[in-house]
């Protein structure tokens, strides 16, 4: 396709993030917009591009007592009726509006019309950050090329309304399991609803009190939720098995071990199975 990124787009924010956002990228769908976005950087004189699957990274070279990251992901969650973008007055809505391809416009605007920063400046557009951290595009960086990530500080560009909220929160998702017998629906009392057995899985969830805890002034929310339920075998069988899928964000004072061992006390009596975890 042609590339919606023109100069007369680049050298707009608000442009910019509505043509990013006409390019759909749902996660593991990022090639269009990485391959935008690196014909982009890699025109520019003053950046140095390398790419590495479909994250984009391009930095300056100016030989400065500091260098700085800014940071922001190309991809976004499922699409809900809300593809391409719309205009409602000054406001605009589309998948990705907000989280967050109004910072990669940002990013990409600095990028291309700022050729001599006060830092060194290394800007990362990276893939699949909405989904397990397998594919995260940062980790995956880690992995293959960890010098790209050498910094003395850095900023992800999700959207806070311009305040600093410092730190990050660990996820760790989780699959509850509830067990039942098969049975049909006629004589359902020679069974045991699998899917019936979820209610004290969502019972606890629901009396659930979120932990806030304050390290070094910074305040966290932890947020412990269901996202997903599978369950079902036909339209005239009792069920004799469901999955929950939890998804818990916790904050840094705790690993990825003692996430898991709080999740195994919130669910006691329960099989539980962690799918994914990020500290």
């Amino acid at each position: 396709m042609e590339n919606p990124l023109t100069p007369e787009v680049l050298a707009d924010p608000v442009a910019l993030t509505r043509a990013l956002v006409d390019i759909e990228s749902v996660s593991l769908n990022e090639k269009a917009i990485a391959d935008c976005v690196e014909e982009v950087l890699r025109g520019v004189p003053h950046l140095t591009t390398h790419r590495y699957g479909n994250t984009v990274m391009a930095r300056t070279e100016l030989n400065r007592a500091q260098r700085v990251v800014l940071a922001g992901h190309l991809d976004t969650v499922p699409l809900n009726d809300n593809f391409p973008s719309t205009m409602r007055g000054d406001l605009m809505y589309g998948c990705g509006t907000s989280d967050m391809k109004s910072g990669v416009a940002y990013a990409l605007h600095l990028a291309v019309t700022l050729p001599d920063p006060r830092y060194d400046v290394t800007y990362f557009f990276y893939e699949a950050e909405e989904i397990e951290s397998q594919y995260n595009g940062l980790h995956l960086v880690g992995e293959a090329h960890p010098e790209w990530l050498q910094a003395d500080f850095a900023v992800l560009l999700e959207p806070t309304y311009g305040v600093v909220e410092a730190g990050c929160q660990g996820t760790m998702r989780a699959i509850v399991t509830t067990h039942g017998e098969r049975a049909h629906a006629a004589r359902s009392w020679h069974g045991v609803n699998a899917i019936h057995g979820a209610a004290e899985v969502l019972r606890r969830l629901t009396t659930y009190e979120a932990r806030r805890v304050t390290i070094d002034g910074c305040d966290y929310r932890e947020g412990l939720n269901a996202v997903r339920i599978n369950g079902g075998v036909a339209g005239n069988v009792i069920p004799d098995r469901c999955e929950i899928e939890i998804n818990y964000r916790y904050a840094p004072d705790r690993d990825p071990a003692a996430a898991e061992a709080h999740l195994r006390e919130v669910f006691a009596g329960f099989d539980l199975a962690v799918t994914d975890a990020a500290a």
